[in-house]
């Protein structure tokens, strides 16, 4: 089977770049390095300065805060084709990263320079854009995640995030640690729902993984508690 080369796959998940202008593209490769980390590795730390801003050329990373007691909750998570945009804030900003970045699987990644990140940002338009697009949807995305919390009740909030990580196969593959981590609430709580949706004929739980049984009546559900 042929490999990539690191230039190609660069070009898979930011097409712009050879679409916009030579400029770019050339200071991009002149400057840019292939990089890869394993699952659970450390992309960022609470109160890092940003050397440097990462593409995401394959594999996820997830982005999150930890809260006094321990407690975790997802902020979002970063994909093929995008970058973290609290580093990005914290690389023009020259600021601390305010939060934790952990590769959730094995990742492929660009690695750029934060001067560089900062020198496009003034010169090139379509790198502006790029950079405002993940602003803006990540932007949306927080606000989800604020709304959820401070607005919905837990188990709607469950019901919806195993909606959205199910698509179209009715089961997710997730721990109910997972679950916690990615809602802000404690295994306990999480472990408790899912069981109460279990006797109510909403789910089926098995080791690693929920099946959901009736994808409908959980919709309505959310609505009902909305």
């Amino acid at each position: 089977m042929e490999t990539k080369s690191f230039q190609e796959r660069v070009l898979d998940a930011l097409p712009f770049l050879g679409t916009e202008g030579r400029a770019l593209f050339d200071e991009f490769f002149a400057t840019a390095r292939p990089a890869g980390l394993n699952a659970g590795s450390f992309i960022s730390m609470e109160g890092d300065m940003c050397s440097t801003f990462a593409v995401v050329l394959e594999g996820v990373a997830r982005v999150y805060k930890t809260g006094s007691s321990g407690r975790e909750i997802t902020l979002y998570r970063i994909r093929s084709g995008e970058g973290c945009v609290l580093t990005a804030s914290c690389i023009v900003g020259r600021s601390e990263f305010p939060a934790y970045a952990v590769a959730e699987t094995d990742m492929s990644v660009a690695l750029l320079g934060a001067a560089d990140f900062r020198s496009w940002v003034a010169r090139f338009p379509e790198w502006q854009q790029f950079v405002f697009r993940l602003v803006s949807g990540r932007l949306v995305s927080v606000i989800e995640v604020v709304e959820e919390v401070a607005f919905q009740r837990l188990d709607a909030r469950i019901i919806s995030h195993l909606l959205h990580a199910a698509g179209d196969h009715n089961r997710v593959r997730t721990t109910h640690e997972r679950i916690a981590d990615d809602l802000g609430s404690s295994r306990e709580v999480v472990s408790r729902v899912l069981k109460d949706l279990e006797k109510a004929g909403f789910v089926a739980l098995s080791r690693g993984q929920v099946k959901l049984l009736d994808p409908k009546r959980l919709r309505g559900f959310t609505s009902e508690c909305s």
